[in-house]
């Protein structure tokens, strides 16, 4: 199960890193389907940080996303890893 969630955590991370790469490509082309399929599945967790530290014309809300995954992971993996230990 530990293992499972690292993947999953590491698959959503790699997402948002492809994200962040193809925002800074101006002539991409937002209609395409694996680009809106990418965005329609982070969405859900920049939305509620966009514009929350914006620079310019600049929008970090990824950047805050990719920190807190981060943690979260983190997290996660320490409270699983102690059940692990406790259960035995």
């Amino acid at each position: 199960m530990i293992t499972l969630v690292d993947v999953l955590f590491s698959v959503l991370w790699w997402m948002f890193v492809l994200r962040f790469l193809l925002s800074w490509l101006p002539s991409l082309d937002r209609r395409h389907p694996i680009v809106e399929w990418l965005y329609r599945l982070t969405d859900p967790l920049v939305r509620p940080f966009q514009g929350v530290l914006t620079i310019g014309m600049v929008d970090f809300s990824p950047l805050i996303v990719f920190l807190l995954l981060r943690f979260v992971h983190r997290l996660v993996l320490s409270l699983l890893f102690d059940i692990v230990r406790w259960v035995r």
